[in-house]
């Protein structure tokens, strides 16, 4: 009996060895999933938008494809922008739906790819979208915003990356769209008999960009959603030092768009009135 629990014993800690190594090595697939074009499937001109294709530059040498939407409002047009940061997979080309209730709402919109992603060069890393963002922000302020003009919008992986530049930068608002606390508290979450805290590589900390930055937070999280659970977002709206706003959205991770509702779109559009900068 001994010998046998033994064995059981020794087979369950090498599962788990096992289970802990494949972490490790496979951590980069299972936070990023980027598609890669030559030419985009989409574009915003598809769509009837005049746009720019844009490249941004990266401190650390990579060029990242971007499309500039300017408002179609000639007045918002030079004093308002709103910067996406996407999620972890797929590419900019699959953002559009973005674009319409951002015009109407009086909104230039920035929307880059990270490195790896679309036709960026490079590939993933958490360091890199930070750089990633900070070309983004860059290239906005060099067109002649200032901070106080410009939202940070950010998707679910892009919702940390947006706290991390909001924290240093501090724009006009952030808004956060089924975002996480951090990667490795999600992580823990999914692989609960897997040391995530230890061997992650990844922090992503949404929380720690949050507490940092002052300005208004609209955090909006659907009570559905299982992959990213609402509690993260009831965590991360309990942190805003600010004004605040929590938005309560419907479906899955991925059913939960931003403007999928006529009430959520409103909803986001009086939070930017209510923080825009003066004219």
């Amino acid at each position: 009996m001994l010998k046998s629990l033994a064995r059981i014993a020794l087979l369950l800690a090498l599962a788990w060895l096992a289970a802990t190594g494949w972490m490790w090595w496979t951590q980069d697939s299972l936070v990023y999933h980027p598609r890669t074009y030559t030419t985009p499937p989409s574009t915003p001109g598809r769509l009837g938008f005049a746009f720019e294709d844009v490249r941004l530059k990266t401190a650390d040498g990579e060029t990242l494809a971007a499309w500039w939407v300017p408002a179609r409002d000639a007045v918002h047009g030079k004093t308002r922008a709103v910067l996406i940061l996407h999620g972890n997979a797929g590419n900019i080309s699959h953002r559009l739906d973005y674009l319409q209730p951002l015009q109407r709402m009086g909104y230039s919109v920035l929307l880059p790819d990270y490195r790896g992603f679309g036709a960026s060069s490079g590939q993933p890393s958490e360091r890199g979208t930070y750089a990633d963002a900070d070309a983004a922000w860059s290239w906005l302020m060099a067109r002649g915003y200032t901070r106080q003009q410009v939202v940070l919008i950010g998707e679910s992986l892009g919702g940390a990356v947006a706290a991390e530049l909001a924290a240093r930068v501090q724009p006009q608002a952030l808004i956060l769209a089924s975002t996480f606390t951090s990667m490795t508290d999600l992580g823990a979450e999914l692989y609960p008999w897997l040391p995530v805290r230890w061997v992650s590589r990844y922090r992503y900390d949404t929380l720690a960009g949050v507490r940092a930055y002052r300005g208004p937070v609209l955090v909006a999280h659907s009570p559905e959603d299982r992959l990213v659970p609402h509690a993260h977002g009831e965590r991360l709206y309990a942190a805003v030092q600010g004004r605040r706003q929590l938005l309560q959205l419907a479906g899955d991770h991925n059913d939960a768009f931003l403007f999928a509702r006529p009430q959520w779109t409103a909803a986001v559009a009086d939070f930017l009135a209510r923080t825009a900068a003066p004219e």
